[in-house]
């Protein structure tokens, strides 16, 4: 059987102008991975990432401690099928309709990061409105069109991998949620429980027969536990 790990980017800049930016966090999270990687004898046939800056930089920082490791690492290589939806553009999009019922949430999402729990907490409803689709605007992706982009994506690897091949897929949570909704058939909003769970630069691994995928682990990231440093295991 083949093998896809799908890999969360490190720590972003949460709060920041610009979200897609890894934090020194997130840099030292991808060098921690990459060595594990490499400790573990693990090599990719393929490595490809999303197109967005966090997610490429975590496949760079990763790869290149791998490689100084020792380990032989393909090219890597780019498919924005495996971005992350736009998540600023749900939020703005659906939160207007919620403001008589949360005065406050303009104020709070303004100062996301001093306001990370009731940030979270909308962010669910809102996310819930979205998967819902009954909301859905001609110029919003809708959840049901991310599903579609990313499964283009998982068809495009198994058209062109080998029966034994081991692929890693540098992406994101939201990302990795659709393939666990696609994969198991686990309704979207239950998919969503786990999508934050997801640690980043935690590793998921599918296994594949032909166009047959199967889920074989979820959210592992030992590589993080193993060095007792507890600000390494961040979730956003």
């Amino acid at each position: 059987m083949g093998s896809i790990y799908l890999i969360r980017h490190g720590q972003a800049s949460f709060g920041a102008d610009d979200y897609d930016v890894l934090s020194p966090t997130g840099f030292r999270q991808a060098e921690v991975l990459g060595a594990h990687l490499a400790l573990l004898g693990l090599a990719f046939d393929r490595c490809i990432s999303g197109g967005l800056n966090r997610q490429r930089d975590t496949a760079k920082t990763t790869l290149a401690q791998m490689a100084a490791a020792g380990v032989a690492v393909p090219p890597l290589e780019t498919d924005t099928a495996f971005n992350e939806f736009d998540a600023e553009a749900v939020i703005r999009a659906l939160l207007p309709a919620m403001l008589p019922d949360e005065p406050k949430a303009l104020e709070i999402m303004r100062d996301a990061a001093h306001n990370r729990a009731e940030f979270q907490r909308l962010f669910v409803l809102i996310i819930g409105r979205w998967l819902g689709g009954q909301h859905d605007t001609p110029a919003l992706q809708s959840w049901l069109a991310f599903v579609a982009q990313v499964q283009a994506g998982l068809e495009r690897i198994l058209e062109s991998v080998g029966p034994n091949d081991r692929i890693a897929v540098f992406t994101s949570g939201g990302t990795i949620t659709a393939l666990l909704h696609l994969i198991t058939q686990m309704p979207a909003a239950h998919a969503f429980e786990l999508n934050w769970q997801i640690v980043n630069t935690s590793l998921n691994h599918l296994k594949f027969r032909g166009r047959e995928v199967s889920l074989a682990s979820f959210n592992s990231y030992a590589h993080l536990q193993l060095l007792k440093a507890p600000a390494l295991i961040t979730y956003r």
